[in-house]
């Protein structure tokens, strides 16, 4: 403590004090309980009829140890999938966005197409659509479009992700205040300038958290695409399989999806907090200058 910092009254120290001895038995009151609920869960299961056979046919370390290259190596194409798949969402669920919220008389049949369009992918499921475009886009023959099961699979979850990309865009853009497209205007700004500059930024950095949920979700339903034959972590896992009949290559991919899929969703909550932190600090004078 420097010279010039003030020095805190016996009272501030009082409750300084009894905040860390009530964090502190929290801390304890939430372990204890933990513990409790983890050792029932245990309890509950190792005592089970069944529970040798299970783990025998869900928890070998053997098999797990012995299928865990081939299932790694198709939750690489599933990692593939994710990331194009959320490039292309993104990309093509803003401008969607922007075409939505346009006013332009011209862009009336766009912004019909587009809402027709997030109607009818939000509220069709994921692995319906994945039937359809799988099996419906071959039966076509268009020379012209790939075949592969990776492919047709990443099309679906694209077609999906992107409407509700685009309605978490629209929100975001429909939440900058008027009074910001007003005083870009009035600063001589064209509308195509206002957007990129001015609405755009600000409706992007209001909806990253949601954004980030979606694509955090997207990894997961990533690997829906067995269903079409694509040899990622599931269905390399099914393939362990049909030898033995033993499902631990089953366990072994849910197991990497979630050493995946939790770091993302750790990150996610800890921007939303933080960003939650700083939006309830807006209206407050100098709040910019906390830490």
């Amino acid at each position: 403590m420097s010279p010039a910092d003030p020095v805190p009254s016996e009272r501030a120290r009082a409750r300084a004090a009894f905040r860390r001895a009530q964090h502190r038995r929290a801390l304890a009151v939430a372990g204890v309980a933990s513990a409790l609920v983890v050792a029932l869960v245990v309890w509950v299961v190792t005592t089970a009829p069944g529970w040798e056979r299970a783990r025998d046919a869900f928890f070998s370390p053997e098999r797990a140890w012995e299928v865990l290259p081939e299932v790694a190596e198709g939750l690489w194409l599933n990692l593939r999938v994710w990331v194009v798949a959320s490039v292309v969402g993104l990309v093509v669920g803003l401008l969607l966005a922007v075409v939505r919220t346009s006013r332009i008389p011209a862009l009336f049949p766009a912004r019909v197409a587009t809402v027709l369009y997030v109607d009818v992918f939000r509220g069709v499921p994921v692995l319906l659509v994945l039937l359809l475009v799988g099996f419906g886009l071959p039966a076509l023959r268009l020379t012209w479009l790939p075949t592969s099961a990776a492919f047709l699979g990443g099309l679906a979850i694209v077609l999906t992700y992107t409407a509700y990309l685009a309605e978490i865009f629209r929100s975001g853009i429909e939440s900058v205040h008027p009074s910001q497209v007003a005083a870009a205007r009035s600063l001589g700004l064209t509308r195509g300038q206002t957007v990129r500059r001015v609405v755009l930024p600000q409706a992007v950095r209001n909806v990253t958290a949601p954004v980030a949920s979606v694509l955090v979700s997207l990894q997961k339903d990533s690997g829906l695409i067995s269903i079409l034959g694509a040899v990622d972590a599931i269905r390399a896992a099914q393939i362990a399989t049909t030898g033995d009949y033993n499902f631990t290559p089953y366990v072994v991919a849910g197991v990497l999806f979630l050493l995946v899929s939790i770091p993302l969703t750790r990150l996610v909550d800890a921007w939303s907090a933080r960003q939650g932190w700083r939006g309830s600090l807006r209206g407050v004078a100098g709040a910019g200058a906390l830490r």
